[in-house]
């Protein structure tokens, strides 16, 4: 156990992002998921709202940068082809 002040703190803001990061991640992977399912006209009004959640998600390094551009490249490969 921890028993530094700064070090409990740190266990609980570690928690409380790990939580906020899983909750984004999920939210990603079901959006995407969802685009893929939908028709074209539903799919290319969802694209620029699923890719700006990547995009989050690789800047707050929850994602691999090249993760995120693989992902958007496919999506947007995915949509084109509709």
């Amino acid at each position: 156990m921890a028993n530094h002040k700064s070090a409990l703190k740190r266990i609980r803001s570690n928690e409380a992002k790990r939580l906020r990061n899983r909750y984004q991640h999920k939210t990603t992977r079901n959006a995407i998921r969802k685009l893929r399912e939908a028709d074209k006209k539903e799919a290319e009004a969802m694209l620029p709202s699923v890719v700006g959640m990547i995009d989050k998600l690789a800047k707050k390094n929850v994602i691999h940068d090249n993760k995120a551009a693989n992902l958007k490249s496919k999506l947007a490969k995915h949509v084109a082809t509709l």
